[in-house]
């Protein structure tokens, strides 16, 4: 495992609410590294993850809103965050916006695509709303009959994300 691995499994663990366990979990953790490499460039990536490791060891509401500020709030690694999120959710990435191109440049890999069969099988939405991916995985036919049970959330989850 090399330090941008190390850094973008981080990363995703605070995007997320994941753990890294279960992140590691899901086979995803170099396809989705690899793919974000792809559509942004070595460059932007090293950079992204270089601004995570900056603010990662803050504690507490310092943390959470430095991530806020200096990721999500960031005109060059705010879109590729979020990106990153719906890629985690649902195996999908999805292009990054016009006015992030204009300013960042054009990729030919930069449009919405799933990454993976099995992205769209390991997508972190499933657990959330205490499912599974329709055709993919058991229990089977006509599981989709009956309405997912939804775990509760950990208090302490949500303290954190509010």
């Amino acid at each position: 495992m090399n330090n941008s691995e190390t850094l973008f499994v981080a990363l995703s663990e605070q995007l997320t609410a994941f753990s890294t366990f279960e992140l590691y979990g899901t086979g995803q953790v170099a396809e989705y590294l690899a793919t974000v490499e792809n559509v942004v460039g070595p460059t932007i990536l090293c950079d992204l993850l270089e601004a995570y490791s900056k603010i990662q060891d803050l504690g507490g509401e310092a943390f959470h809103t430095a991530l806020r500020e200096e990721i999500l709030s960031d005109e060059c690694y705010g879109p590729v965050a979020r990106s990153l999120i719906k890629m985690w959710f649902c195996g999908t990435w999805y292009q990054l916006p016009s006015a992030w191109t204009d300013k960042f440049g054009q990729s030919l890999a930069n449009s919405t695509f799933v990454v993976s069969a099995n992205a769209y099988k390991e997508g972190l939405m499933w657990p959330t709303i205490g499912s599974h991916p329709m055709g993919a995985k058991a229990p089977g036919y006509a599981s989709w009959t009956k309405a997912p049970e939804i775990p509760e959330i950990e208090t302490s989850i949500i303290e954190q994300t509010s």
